[in-house]
C-alpha cells in the first residue's frame, strides 16, 4: 500500500465499529482495515490517493462520529524524532495565562495569547507585552501555578515514553518558559527542552524575557538542529503544536500534526487531531497499542 487512511477515536470514546469502518472504507475504496487498537485506531490501506470528493465524504462520516481521519504516506511512517509544543499541546493550559491570574490580569493577557496563537499578532511583541504585565510577581507564583494549575494532556506521557522506548529522540520546544518546560519534560520524559526565560531580580519577575525570544522561526531552527544532531532527515521527524508560532515547525517536519489547533494551523498541517488524545501521534505512525509504554 502506498497510502494509509488513519482512523482514530479518543480512547475515552472508542467509537469505531465495523459499520463506521465500512462506510469510511467504501468512500475511499480502501483495503480491509488493520487494527491498531480495538474500537480506537485502524489503518485503511490505499494504492493511490482518493479523490478530493471521496476524502471529503470520508471526513464528513468521521466527523459526525467524532473520529479523526488523516491521509498518511505508508513510507517511512515510524519517526526518529518527536518535537512538540508545550502550551495547549503537551499540557492543557497556557502557562502565561495561569500566571496572569495571580496578577489579576487573566482576561487581558488571555486575549493577547489567543490572538497571538491565531496569528493575528506578532509573537515576539505579544510575548514582551504580556510578560511586562507580570512585573513584580513573586517567583513563588511560578511554582504555585505549576503545582495547582498545570495538567498534562491525556496521552502525553504515553506518547513520549513510547517514542523513547522505540529509540526516538524527544524534544519539547516551547514559546513559553523554561521554568515550566523543564518540569513538564521531567514529568513526561522528554530528553530535551527549550523555551524562553522569565527574568528575575531578588525573587521577583522583572517584566522582561531573556533574548533572543524563541518564536516561530526558532522552533523550526530547533527542529533542523535536532535532525542534524541525530544524523537523520526532516522526513524522519514528527512535530505537534496548536498555534501560529508552530506553523513553520509543522511544515518542515516529516509529519506536522495540528493538535486541537487554531483553524489556520489545522488547515495548513499535514495531519490534524481534533478528537483523539496525544496517543494519536503513535497511531499516525502505525504503532499499535501493544507497543505503548507509560
Amino acid at each position: 500500500m502506498t497510502y494509509i487512511l488513519s482512523v482514530i477515536a479518543n480512547p475515552e470514546n472508542p467509537a469505531i465499529d465495523n459499520e463506521l469502518l465500512d462506510r469510511i472504507g467504501d468512500a475511499v475504496k480502501g483495503t480491509p482495515p488493520r487494527i491498531l487498537a480495538h474500537n480506537i485506531a485502524y489503518d485503511i490501506g490505499l494504492s493511490h490517493p482518493p479523490s478530493s470528493e471521496a476524502l471529503t465524504e470520508a471526513a464528513m462520516i468521521a466527523r459526525e462520529a467524532r473520529v479523526d481521519i488523516n491521509l498518511i504516506s505508508a513510507e517511512n511512517r515510524r519517526k526518529k524524532l518527536l518535537i512538540a509544543d508545550m502550551d495547549s499541546t503537551i499540557i492543557q493550559q497556557e502557562c502565561i495565562d495561569e500566571i496572569a491570574e495571580y496578577a489579576g490580569k487573566r482576561d487581558e493577557i488571555s486575549d493577547i495569547t489567543e490572538r497571538a496563537m491565531r496569528g493575528e499578532l506578532d509573537f515576539d511583541a505579544a510575548l514582551k507585552e504580556r510578560v511586562a504585565m507580570l512585573k513584580g510577581l513573586s517567583e513563588d507564583v511560578l511554582n504555585e501555578a505549576f503545582t495547582n494549575r498545570i495538567s498534562l494532556t491525556p496521552g502525553a506521557k504515553t506518547l513520549v515514553q513510547t517514542m523513547n522506548t522505540l529509540g526516538a529522540m524527544t524534544a519539547l520546544v516551547s514559546g513559553g518558559f523554561t521554568f515550566f518546560t523543564s518540569r513538564v519534560a521531567k514529568e513526561t520524559g522528554f530528553q530535551y527542552n527549550q523555551a524562553n526565560e522569565l527574568l528575575l531580580d531578588d525573587g521577583a519577575l522583572t517584566g522582561d524575557v531573556g533574548m533572543p525570544i524563541l518564536g516561530r522561526a526558532a522552533k523550526e531552527s530547533a527542529l533542523k538542529r535536532l535532525v542534524s544532531e541525530a544524523d537523520i532527515t526532516l522526513r524522519d521527524s514528527i512535530a505537534v503544536g496548536d498555534g501560529a508560532n508552530d506553523l513553520s515547525m509543522l511544515g518542515a517536519a516529516g509529519i506536522g500534526v495540528a493538535f486541537r489547533a487554531k483553524p489556520t494551523v489545522a488547515a495548513a498541517a499535514h495531519a490534524r487531531i481534533d478528537f483523539a488524545d496525544l496517543t494519536a501521534l503513535l497511531y499516525l505512525q502505525g504503532i499499535p497499542q501493544t507497543e505503548f509504554r507509560t
